[in-house]
């Protein structure tokens, strides 16, 4: 069974929404781009060692749209990588599929993501944070890796949202922090639910 691995940057307060621009997401977001002014050359060569091994791509109707609009014109290993694979695009509309290799799925999104696990080896999903909040909620994911930001914004879409299921994840890799100070996160999903428990008094 393939794995789903789910990238996202964020803020120090787990904002996710518009990182690299605001026309990501023009809903009264004050703050699109705030990941560019503390990209380094690191964070760019993490991102691209985690790809190894991708096969396809898992993406939300925004983050389809603008990656359909961008990656078919630009050259590189990247570009190369996902103008080859399929691309599977989760949306209520009819999203333009002239993309190579690009799908839509299905309203039984669960369903449909579970088949994806049956045909791929390791499937990514980049941005697209509405889309993660299914995600999370229906415990389809398999790896969770977050890069965070050293800044506040007190406002905007958050990673973890009302809805989101208790769940045990287990850090895979010592944190890594780049020369701009965003530290890389990479968790496993674990099983079972976070269990509780009194501390020892004195500690």
């Amino acid at each position: 069974m393939g794995t789903i691995h789910i990238d996202l940057f964020t803020t120090l307060d787990l904002v996710a929404q518009a990182p690299g621009g605001p026309a990501e997401d023009p809903e009264s977001f004050a703050f699109g781009g705030w990941q560019a002014p503390l990209s380094d050359q690191q964070v760019g060569e993490q991102v691209w060692a985690g790809m190894a091994g991708m096969d396809a791509l898992l993406l939300g109707r925004r983050t389809y749209d603008i990656f359909a609009g961008y990656w078919p014109e630009q050259s590189g290993e990247i570009a190369t990588l996902f103008n080859d694979i399929p691309k599977y695009v989760a949306s209520r509309a009819n999203p333009d599929l002239t993309w190579t290799g690009s799908a839509q799925l299905g309203p039984d999104l669960a369903a449909d993501v579970r088949a994806l696990r049956d045909k791929h080896e390791k499937i990514h999903v980049i941005g697209s944070l509405n889309l993660v909040q299914t995600l999370l909620r229906e415990r389809l994911f398999d790896r969770l890796n977050l890069w965070v930001y050293p800044i506040l914004l007190g406002a905007g879409k958050k990673v973890f949202q009302e809805g989101t299921l208790p769940a045990n994840l287990t850090l895979t890799e010592p944190a890594v922090t780049t020369p701009n100070g965003v530290v890389r996160l990479r968790y496993a999903a674990a099983g079972g639910t976070p269990a509780t428990g009194d501390m020892t008094p004195g500690i």
